[in-house]
């Protein structure tokens, strides 16, 4: 894959995010493009640690999370009386 080939698939992805995807994205591309790659604590981690990660990640990329936003209303609806 060439640099140009790369840099079209990235733009055509970051075109099709939703706003607030692309705020997150933004976010999470300022973090990378201004600080270094850290990664004594991933290597830190156990294989099981890693393992777990890993399959979150790709459970929120198949879209099979709870929202915070929906969490948070569900826990104050439950124990705002408390």
């Amino acid at each position: 894959m060439t640099t140009a080939e790369l840099k079209l698939i990235l733009f055509r992805q970051i075109d099709s995010l939703d706003k607030s995807k692309l705020e997150e994205f933004y976010g999470v591309f300022l973090n990378f493009f201004n600080g270094e790659i850290d990664s004594s604590d991933w290597n830190n981690l156990t294989n099981e640690q890693k393992t777990g990660i890993d399959a979150a990640l790709k459970d929120i990329n198949a879209g099979k999370f709870i929202p915070h936003d929906k969490v948070m209303s569900d826990i104050y609806r439950k124990y705002r009386n408390v």
